[in-house]
This record gives C-alpha cells, sequence and structure tokens, in this order.
C-alpha cells in the first residue's frame, strides 16, 4: 500500500472532535485524557489523512476490559502492538481506508508525556514544522514507498524534532 501525504486540512480536528466523543462514549471514565496528537493535529503540517489520538489513562488493565467495547464500537483491538506500555487500536473505513489510529499509554508516562511535547512543540515552530511536512511530502512522492518503508525513512527526523522538542519542554 502506497502512502498519501496530503497538505493540512481543516477538518481533520472536526474529525478529531467526533473521533473523541464516540471514544469517550465507549471508554467512560477509563480514558482519562485524550488528546489530538501526530501531524494532523499540528494546523499546517502536511500529513496522512489518518487521526492519532492519544488516550491516557490511569489504568491500563481497566482500559484492556474495555476491549469488547472497543471492538463493539468498529476498533481493531491490536493490544501493545510492539511497544511495552501502549495499547493500540484503528478504525477503517467500510472500504479499508484507515480512519484512525489510538495510542493509549499511562498518563504518568514518559511514552504519554513524549507525545503530547513533540505535538505541542511542533505547534509552537511552524519553521519545524514545515521542514518536517515537506520531508514527509517528498516521501510520499518515492515511487513504491510503502507504509513500513516510510516509516523508516522519516524516523531520523523524528528523532530530531523529538530531541529539541524534549530540551524545548524542559526549559
Amino acid at each position: 500500500m502506497t502512502v498519501t501525504v496530503r497538505v493540512w486540512d481543516p477538518r481533520w480536528p472536526e474529525r478529531f472532535g467526533l473521533e473523541r466523543d464516540r471514544l469517550c462514549s465507549v471508554l467512560g471514565e477509563v480514558a482519562g485524557r485524550i488528546e489530538h496528537v501526530g501531524s494532523t493535529s499540528v494546523p499546517g503540517l502536511a500529513a496522512k489523512p489518518i487521526i492519532d489520538i492519544l488516550v491516557g489513562t490511569d489504568d491500563l488493565d481497566l482500559l484492556d476490559a474495555r476491549s469488547v467495547d472497543m471492538r463493539d464500537a468498529c476498533y481493531q483491538v491490536k493490544g501493545e502492538y510492539g511497544l511495552p506500555g501502549r495499547r493500540y487500536f484503528r478504525r477503517d473505513a467500510a472500504d479499508g481506508t484507515r480512519l484512525v489510529h489510538i495510542h493509549a499509554y499511562l498518563r504518568q508516562s514518559d511514552d504519554f508525556r513524549r507525545h503530547l511535547v513533540f505535538r505541542d512543540y511542533l505547534r509552537a515552530h511552524p519553521d519545524e514544522a514545515g521542514r518536517y511536512g515537506e520531508h514527509k511530502l517528498a516521501l510520499s512522492r518515492v515511487a513504491g514507498l510503502g507504509s513500513q518503508q516510510y516509516q523508516s525513512a522519516k524516523s531520523a527526523i523524528v528523532r530530531e524534532i523529538e530531541a529539541r522538542a524534549l530540551v524545548w519542554a524542559a526549559r
């Protein structure tokens, strides 16, 4: 599957809001915090048109106990999906188009904080967001580049930005 990256769409925050409401009704108090993260959460940043959502919980066992409810609400339940301490869910449209990625962590975890710091840094530094967006757009133009190769090809710039973001947040 080839990767599609688009210029920022002002409808993405609205899509997040609808998905947040949906998650609130499924997870209730188990989702102590629900945040729009990833590139679709940064105004002006080019992104894959998939809404990334960060859920902060105080109890992963209670979140796991809602797996059936998440499946009933048409989310795919993927467990840790390669990242210890994370719970990963996704939702696709009827035609198979990916709509949403949900990353859930303990609210007190470094991973939860890291996602928020990355987002907030890009929002506060449009020059960095622009450079990152241009990189992603260029990658999306590479013929035959699949999702895994796309993720690998952008990992270095993500690590660079994340390092600056963590220093910025510590100030």
